[in-house]
């Protein structure tokens, strides 16, 4: 599946800005029928990072959102800034 595909867009509330800051992780809307290792491999191709680990959930209003934690070597901040959220 296209990396173009699997992520729709960020997230951008309080919470996720506090996730991007305090635990560098990354938030986004997916694909619904989108995989963890879709969605890891997706961002790390977009962004050129390495991710760690990916955690999802279905919203109550049927959207997949993925929670992305970044290595340490790379930073969450930066990617959130290429990405227009600061």
């Amino acid at each position: 599946m296209d990396p173009y595909e699997v992520i729709l867009y960020p997230v951008v509330t309080e919470k996720a800005v506090e996730l991007i800051e305090r635990e560098n992780k990354l938030v986004f809307i997916v694909k619904r029928d989108a995989t963890k290792h879709q969605i890891k491999r997706a961002v790390e191709k977009l962004f050129d990072v390495k991710v760690v680990k990916v955690n999802t959930l279905i919203t109550p209003r049927g959207e997949k959102k993925a929670y992305v934690k970044l290595s340490p070597e790379y930073s969450a901040v930066d990617i959130a800034i290429r990405l227009g959220i600061f």
